[in-house]
């Protein structure tokens, strides 16, 4: 057991209350990720905690690797109240709104101290926006810092034209689109059958997502460009959370709690070892030269200033805020 699943464990032990033996409830908990993946896992410890936390009260589920729901399709079966509770990364939606891609926005923040300033400036907004889909945030972990994947050596944006580059939000289609590339929508379950296939030959993503996926069995370069920090979240129906006790909802936000500091340890821990396991499995792993480094800036002064067009008012508050700190 690691020091992190043992002080989960201790949590709950510490948290648990006189419940039933049996439980009261089932909460199926659908998750994009492989099992594998640090997200998941921590996914997993938050349920594990939680059905022990509540005594079997509530007895959470965990369904990874887009087994009960696809990815895109996570966030509705949350609003909607088809599953309780979901883990997904919101800036797959910001067709919806573009404060869900205030994560996604190329070279605004390219470390985790940044980062975490950033997220303290979105987060009453994005809480906000939310609850006018029938949703609260339980908890949200980062993905290390974004790098580029191709399956060919890459200077510059003139390199990259023409191939065609997995897409999972519209800040990674509006990046293939003005480096010229093809954007195919593909979520991180199908990553690697995309690339052995041809699908795609190209994709921003942190080494984690890399590293899970095996990717070096179809790409052959890796270049850190550090482009954003993108992060999942734990959401929760908010017809559902009305119901739980107040004992219990005590429970399931010491366990979120919990869960948000382990996934971001493991974070920050996991770039570096993901790095190396790229560059074990035979990749080129290095930073981008710097013309590829001053084509993607000129890109990202594009995008970001598109971003605060469509978030307006509220846009402009985050960087306001994120400024001020």
């Amino acid at each position: 057991m690691t020091k992190i699943s043992k002080t989960c464990a201790a949590l709950a032990a510490t948290t648990m209350l006189a419940m039933p033996a049996m439980a009261q409830e089932k909460w199926d908990l659908p998750m994009a990720y492989s099992g594998s993946n640090f997200h998941s896992v921590t996914g997993a410890e938050f349920a594990k905690c939680v059905t022990t936390g509540t005594g079997g009260d509530i007895e959470v589920t965990t369904h990874p690797s887009g087994s009960l729901f696809a990815g895109g399709d996570i966030k509705r079966a949350v609003q909607t109240g088809q599953v309780p509770l979901g883990e997904r990364l919101l800036s797959g939606h910001q067709n919806e709104s573009a404060i869900f891609g205030w994560d996604s926005v190329p070279f605004l923040v390219s470390s985790f101290d940044e980062h975490d300033k950033l997220y303290a400036a979105a987060k009453p907004h994005l809480n906000e926006l939310l609850a006018e889909q029938n949703m609260t945030m339980l908890y949200s972990v980062p993905w290390p810092p974004q790098g580029l994947y191709f399956n060919k050596e890459v200077n510059s944006a003139a390199d990259m034209e023409g191939l065609k580059f997995r897409s999972y939000n519209n800040a990674t289609a509006r990046m293939a689109e003005l480096t010229k590339m093809l954007p195919v929508s593909i979520e991180a379950a199908e990553i690697s059958q995309a690339f052995a296939t041809g699908v795609a030959e190209s994709m921003v993503s942190s080494g984690a997502t890399g590293y899970d996926r095996k990717v070096w069995e179809s790409l052959s370069h890796f270049y850190s460009v550090d482009a954003w920090l993108p992060r999942n979240y734990m959401l929760i129906n908010n017809d559902v959370w009305d119901g739980v006790s107040e004992q219990n909802k005590n429970v399931i936000n010491a366990c979120a709690s919990m869960a948000e500091y382990a996934g971001t340890w493991r974070a920050k821990e996991y770039t570096g070892f993901t790095l190396a396991g790229l560059a074990a499995g035979g990749m080129s792993v290095q930073p981008a030269g710097d013309q590829l480094m001053g084509d993607l800036r000129k890109v990202g002064e594009i995008m970001a200033a598109e971003w605060l067009e469509a978030a307006g008012e509220t846009g402009a508050a985050i960087l306001d805020a994120y400024n001020a700190q």
